[in-house]
């Protein structure tokens, strides 16, 4: 039996969940290039590219699991097995398509690490794919299709939107129209700058004969241009649409086995995933779950905020990591590093595969030891993931 490798309380072993690979496609503004790609050619684009850069070939994958919110038209019909036979992959590769809401692709992630833990899998693709543009964010709730939140769910809770949402929890935490502008500012800054280092990441999308290498939502601004918007959501209120994430489309995927078989392959692990979680909180909120997830994976971890180099906390709205800033009080040049959704965008079913991939990455770059990466879900839930590096 193999003696397991310790370092600082994390411990690996055959069957510890590591991710050997990470991309994503470029992220496009709303009606902008990808908008002519098929979801579920995005998918097919990031699953292959996973295996490229892990010399595998598709049969050598047990199973791909796939996030997406919208599941309808083009995302209907379980659209992560559909883009497994419209990429021609083997026909016996299964594959299934879950809603965690913007946590969809990120639960992908923590069910794939659940698989390999258990003995279920040794090689899983987890993705997450969302074309905003052709599939708009709830037509599945469109008139005549029914409506799922019955006289039961309005009896219990007040019916918000996101924006509402965000807007309270600005009021609830004391954040200024001021500080939600000024974080807007920032993470286009930084997404700006660590374009070069982010890049690999990428896996270019070429549609009408364009070749699409970057980001479309990334913007040049200033604090003063940004208090010129109106508020997107209230007359009087806190966010903008400079300040809120924009409609994105695009795709993104991770590459996990067993640290075993990791090792038997010769491949180089970007990450181990040590510890996870799913919290429920208020609906009416409904965006402050990365707050109690990360109370949930510290517990569980038996970690503290200071033992962790790097957060990911995604910016569905300026709000949500300034409340989360609030609650924990990190220094806010751990929090984002590379920017977040606010300027990279936010194709929700993407999102969460996004995330942990760039944290994964980012662990790589910079020598780190831990990330920590949390999400609002709507319908009000968190997601959670530490990731621990390798050692080599």
């Amino acid at each position: 039996m193999d003696t397991p490798l310790v370092e600082e309380g994390f411990t690996m072993n055959a069957r510890t969940p590591v991710i050997v690979a990470a991309r994503r496609t470029p992220f496009g503004r709303r009606n902008g290039g990808l908008s002519q790609v098929h979801p579920t050619a995005l998918l097919a684009t990031v699953h292959d590219a996973v295996l490229h850069d892990a010399g595998l070939e598709p049969r050598d994958v047990d199973v791909v699991m796939t996030g997406a919110v919208t599941q309808i038209g083009e995302q209907a019909y379980n659209v992560g097995r559909v883009s497994v036979l419209s990429g021609g992959w083997p026909v016996d590769i299964p594959a299934f398509t879950i809603n965690a809401q913007c946590g969809s692709s990120h639960q992908a992630v923590n069910l794939a690490a659940s698989a390999i833990a258990a003995g279920d899998a040794d090689i899983v693709v987890a993705s997450g794919v969302e074309s905003m543009s052709r599939v708009a964010l709830g037509s599945d709730r469109a008139e005549g299709l029914g409506d799922v939140l019955d006289a039961e769910f309005r009896a219990r809770y007040e019916v918000t939107g996101a924006g509402e949402s965000a807007d309270r929890i600005a009021e609830k935490w004391g954040i200024t129209r001021e500080e939600c502008d000024a974080f807007s500012r920032r993470s286009h800054a930084r997404a700006a700058s660590a374009r070069q280092a982010t890049r690999p990441q990428l896996v270019p999308v070429t549609s009408d004969g364009v070749e699409y290498t970057d980001d479309e939502c990334i913007r040049e601004t200033s604090l003063a241009k940004l208090a010129t918007l109106k508020p997107a959501f209230r007359p009087d209120g806190y966010h903008t649409a400079a300040t809120s994430s924009p409609i994105t489309d695009g795709a993104a995927a991770v590459l996990l086995m067993s640290s075993e078989r990791a090792a038997a392959l010769g491949l180089e692990p970007l990450a181990a995933v040590s510890t996870q979680a799913l919290v429920g909180v208020d609906p009416v909120l409904k965006l402050t779950g990365p707050i109690p997830v990360t109370a949930r994976l510290l517990e569980r971890s038996g970690l503290a905020l200071s033992d962790i180099d790097s957060f990911e906390i995604n910016e569905a709205f300026s709000s949500v990591v300034l409340a989360w800033l609030r609650e924990y009080k990190v220094d806010a040049a751990r929090v984002n590093p590379d920017g977040g959704a606010i300027a990279l965008g936010h194709p929700v079913g993407a999102t969460g595969a996004r995330l942990i991939g760039a944290a994964a990455h980012r662990l790589r770059r910079t020598g780190g030891r831990r990330a920590l990466v949390a999400m609002c879900v709507g319908g009000g839930m968190g997601t959670g993931t530490i990731l621990e590096a390798v050692p080599r």
